[in-house]
């Protein structure tokens, strides 16, 4: 991989990812959303931000995907919104990004003839399990309109492999945490609310059960998919082969802490009953026997190395710690 493009390098994985790839000795040049701040998101705090190439825009512009794909060898394609809840509201923003995004990126990477490109799924397409662990042949579900925007960018995906030949790679992680994701997400609103002194704790169902991966997993799971020679055309899960409950995860979170918080149930934070996803443990077999990939960092200690983080002040400033993040 001479030359890489990270799409959503401004994001919490692709910030991560810019990072692991440059430490593998790439030359990366990093998608950030165009926005009038001239904010490059977490890439801002990197120490590696004056050894990549980072361009402004928006994947939703064919025109601009065909110039940020010029020279690049290899895409990894993370850009796209992620928030559940707010797909219930916005639900053509998800299809503008996520669909129309994911088509012009592949359109772009095709006629620049680029030699790799991972595109990103997510495990919320297989919905809840209707068979444990979820391997890469689990029927897809969409009980979201984020999920489903990512049912059908993960299509347009593969279209372009069976119809064009593109070299591209679907890759499916389970569910991320650690340093920098947002605070829309389980573990970060929890550790944040902990370290900012609340005493109670407002949640959504706690029940469900995630496949957790600790952020540096993920992205070597990536940087794996992208050098095996025998990856493309295929769909591939990153995940830990395990699966914890919310509420067990809560448990861990607040027994590390040392806190005495109380965890309540609020109405309005649950999702509509027949769109939660109430057990995801993902297969990660395909991945290993491709790959040789293992994951390396256990639940309690990515939590723990997420809780250092959030719990350092300058981290924590970047939160609305007692703001619900929809």
């Amino acid at each position: 991989m001479a030359k890489v493009l990270v799409t959503g390098a401004d994001g919490f994985i692709g910030s991560h990812l810019v990072e692991a790839l440059v430490a593998a000795g790439h030359d990366v040049r990093a998608l950030a959303l165009y926005n009038s701040f001239g904010s490059w998101g977490w890439l801002d705090q990197s120490l590696i931000k004056d050894q990549i190439e980072v361009v402004m825009g928006d994947v939703r512009d064919p025109h601009f995907c065909r110039t940020v794909v010029k020279d690049i060898d290899t895409v990894f394609h993370l850009a796209a919104l992620i928030a559940i809840p707010y797909s219930y509201v916005a639900p053509d923003s998800y299809v503008a990004t996520n669909v129309t995004g994911t088509l012009n990126i592949c359109q772009a990477a095709l006629d620049a003839g680029c030699t790799r490109v991972l595109h990103t799924s997510t495990s919320e397409v297989y919905g809840t399990a209707q068979y444990v662990p979820i391997d890469e042949d689990h029927p897809l579900q969409p009980q979201s309109p984020y999920s489903a925007s990512k049912i059908g960018a993960d299509a347009i995906a593969k279209s372009f492999h069976a119809a064009f030949d593109l070299p591209l790679t679907i890759v499916r992680p389970f569910n991320t945490y650690g340093p920098q994701q947002s605070a829309r997400a389980i573990i970060p609103t929890i550790i944040a609310q902990i370290a900012a002194g609340a005493q109670e704790i407002k949640l959504g169902d706690v029940s469900p059960t995630r496949d957790f991966n600790y952020v540096t997993d993920t992205c070597r799971g990536f940087i794996a998919i992208a050098d095996a020679a025998n990856t493309a055309g295929r769909t591939i899960n990153i995940a830990s082969n395990d699966e914890i409950s919310i509420s067990d995860t809560l448990d861990m979170i607040r027994d590390i802490m040392k806190s005495d918080v109380t965890f309540v149930t609020d109405k309005a934070r649950l999702r509509p009953e027949n769109s939660e996803v109430f057990r995801l443990w993902g297969d990660n077999t395909q991945l290993k026997e491709l790959t040789g990939y293992e994951p390396q960092v256990s639940l309690c200690t990515g939590l723990g190395k997420t809780i250092d983080w959030f719990t350092n002040p300058a981290n924590l400033a970047h939160y609305k710690a007692n703001q619900y993040n929809v």
